[in-house]
């Protein structure tokens, strides 16, 4: 394995480190995450022209290419149906209760399940943050995805999770998830 290679690998461990250390809502943690490499890559990168083609987001297939070429892909997910019991209101219900008791009952199509405790979906945008944060401090080229991250819930890569998101990563001369 090459230096930059193995050098992937490691910050992709570090990246999942900050996940699990980010603060979360009264300190409970429903976040969930896992490293891909390899055929794994070029099996979410084809999930994603999958999902792309039966919704019709190009943008999908544009961000397939850089799956597939991306060294590691860090998926991060969030249990957003486990709510906090503090009835905020943030989700669109008066009650948590009212939202569990929703959750899952929509047949529209959506990409993520929902409804969702929106302190949760908090907690996920911090831990993609702590994430991304740890990357950088490395110099691992990244970009967070959305629609890896459907893919990735679509293969079933994050058992339970309702929301996902995805964050390739790569190290060469030039950064492949710009310019695109």
């Amino acid at each position: 394995m090459d230096p930059e290679e193995e050098a992937v690998r490691t910050i992709a461990n570090l990246m999942a480190a900050s996940v699990r250390t980010a603060p979360k809502g009264k300190g409970t943690d429903t976040i969930e995450t896992k490293v891909l490499y390899g055929q794994d890559l070029v099996d979410l990168a084809r999930e994603m022209e999958n999902v792309g083609t039966r919704i019709g987001f190009q943008f999908f297939m544009r961000d397939a290419k850089n799956i597939a070429v991306a060294s590691a892909c860090v998926l991060i997910g969030c249990h957003g149906e486990q709510h906090l019991g503090l009835n905020c209101g943030g989700c669109g219900f008066d009650t948590c209760k009212e939202m569990a008791e929703a959750f899952g009952k929509r047949k529209d199509g959506s990409l993520y399940k929902g409804p969702v405790c929106a302190i949760r979906m908090a907690d996920l945008g911090i831990a993609v943050g702590s994430a991304v944060k740890t990357a950088q401090i490395h110099n691992a080229d990244n970009r967070v995805f959305f629609s890896a991250g459907v893919a990735a819930l679509s293969l079933g890569l994050l058992p339970g999770c309702t929301t996902a998101y995805a964050i390739p990563l790569s190290i060469t001369g030039k950064n492949i998830f710009f310019d695109r």
